[in-house]
């Protein structure tokens, strides 16, 4: 990773060290965020997400994406990048400085941890909205089996459905697929984080 100053950046000098670093680093309001590293729990839910949705798709023309594809947000430039996104039909592509970066998402899905939860729901569901061909994010929680679903109904509404139950399926309007929780969390221990949190408590 390339020391970062802590100052102003242009979108210039972002694009250049975005192409250098090795791993992902985000601009926000002038300044450069690193990506901070997934826990275990996170990356068993990522690929089993990424599994689930490439069987769904295959044959269809769809697309899934992995968590480095940049995506266009008009809202918030130059790009973001969450855990996966994916689309019925051809992805189109724009070039920001040296980056390939997609401009027509249909399904963003963010996976859920202590650090990203309240960005995640918050200004950075805001800042997807202004992709034109954004209509469903998904939030998957990394702690518990908890979905959260916003399906966009017209330009300012979104329909909001959480799921809770290991064996509770839900459909992807996006997609036209199903998805059941326990696909998405085989494999997780959720003891690791529940461990995780009692030693927080106890250290408080």
């Amino acid at each position: 990773m390339l020391p970062l100053e802590k100052r102003n950046y242009t979108l210039e000098e972002y694009l250049e060290l975005d192409h250098a670093c090795e791993e992902k680093i985000e601009f926000r309001d002038g300044r450069i965020y690193p990506r901070a590293g997934t826990s275990v729990s996170h990356n068993r839910i990522q690929v089993n997400t990424i599994l689930a949705l490439e069987t769904r798709l295959r044959g269809r023309g769809g697309h899934v994406f992995l968590s480095d594809m940049r995506i266009g947000v008009p809202a918030c430039p130059p790009y973001r990048y969450p855990d996966l996104s994916a689309l019925c039909g051809d992805p189109v592509f724009e070039t920001l400085g040296r980056q390939e970066v997609l401009t027509n998402p249909q399904l963003i899905v963010e996976i859920l941890s202590d650090s990203t939860a309240e960005f995640d729901r918050g200004d950075k569901f805001t800042y997807y909205k202004s992709i034109a061909s954004f209509t469903e994010y998904v939030l998957i929680a990394d702690d518990r089996p908890h979905v959260t679903q916003y399906v966009r109904q017209d330009e300012n509404n979104w329909l909001n459905r959480e799921f809770n139950s290991m064996g509770e399926k839900f459909r992807l309007a996006s997609l036209d697929c199903e998805l059941e929780l326990s696909e998405l969390y085989e494999g997780v221990q959720f003891t690791e984080i529940q461990d995780r949190f009692r030693l927080i408590a106890e250290n408080d």
